[in-house]
């Protein structure tokens, strides 16, 4: 009696929302879209899945990313400070810090670092003011990179910066969220001596989480692609996530799976081989 073989095993299901990060993940060299990563997300869009760019970058940074990929994605920016609409140019949500824990992070951090200096993106994102010190900056600013007055004001701050010269990235880390972790979320998007804060309680996974809930999605449908350590949040709420190979250890640490690095087109990659059903996800692991 000969018996049938076994149906192969279902590959899981394409995810009703896909996350990814731009800069190091999505981007390659130079910062640029790669076609292959385009296509491959507007495949998944045409499929139903909902992409949402999550970035550290502020939503006036966008613009190239946006007319690269063709499309105009819901973007998460500023770390999860902001929630911007593309299509209508128009922030959906903004959560800054407050005043005075700007002021005691600067005031705190100048007493333990005291050649630090500061950038503050004001105006939910739209404009960043710098502190003399600051590279590229220039006295009354010129547009590319306008000066701020001492105490950085002008308006609600959705990200602060700092960096210090001649500080390592990790004991620089451990320093600031040692210092003001209790007053803001301390975290880096690259390799540079440059640290990011944003409101406290607010990170990418934070926001990821906002957003899916509000087109009520839930965590274990939603796909996060990252690769610096201000991608864990989201990667740890994520229900699925995928490191690229030239990720943070951090972040490789974080993430269920690996793909290729970004200069190879992991995302795409991965997402082309679920959209065809090739292998497993798994497959496409460095």
């Amino acid at each position: 009696m000969t018996h049938s073989p076994l149906p192969p095993l279902p590959l899981p299901a394409l995810p009703r929302l896909i996350a990814t990060d731009l800069d190091g993940t999505l981007l390659g060299a130079g910062g640029a879209v790669s076609t292959r990563n385009a296509v491959a997300l507007r495949r998944a869009a045409g499929a139903g899945a909902t992409v949402v760019l999550v970035t550290g970058r502020s939503q006036p940074r966008l613009r190239d990313v946006y007319s690269q990929l063709g499309a105009r994605y819901l973007a998460i920016c500023a770390n999860g400070g902001v929630v911007y609409d593309p299509v209508e140019e128009r922030v959906l949500a903004c959560r800054p810090i407050a005043p005075d824990d700007v002021h005691q992070v600067r005031l705190r951090l100048r007493e333990r670092v005291s050649e630090v200096v500061f950038a503050a993106h004001v105006e939910c994102g739209g404009r960043v003011l710098y502190e003399p010190g600051w590279p590229g900056y220039r006295e009354g600013g010129d547009g590319r990179s306008p000066a701020g007055p001492p105490d950085l004001a002008g308006g609600p701050v959705v990200k602060l910066q700092a960096r210090a010269p001649g500080h390592e990235p990790e004991p620089f880390t451990a320093l600031v969220a040692e210092t003001v972790g209790d007053l803001v979320e301390v975290t880096r998007q690259g390799y540079r001596g440059l640290l990011e804060m944003s409101r406290r309680g607010v990170t990418k996974g934070s926001a990821l989480a906002t957003v899916a809930d509000e087109l009520g999605i839930s965590a274990e449908d939603v796909l996060a692609f990252g690769d610096m350590p201000n991608d864990v949040p989201m990667m740890r709420w994520a229900g699925r996530s995928v490191a690229v190979a030239n990720a943070h250890p951090e972040v490789r640490a974080a993430a269920e799976e690996v793909t290729l690095a970004n200069v190879q087109d992991g995302v795409g990659v991965y997402l082309e081989r679920l959209l065809d059903g090739r292998t497993r996800p798994g497959a496409a692991t460095a």
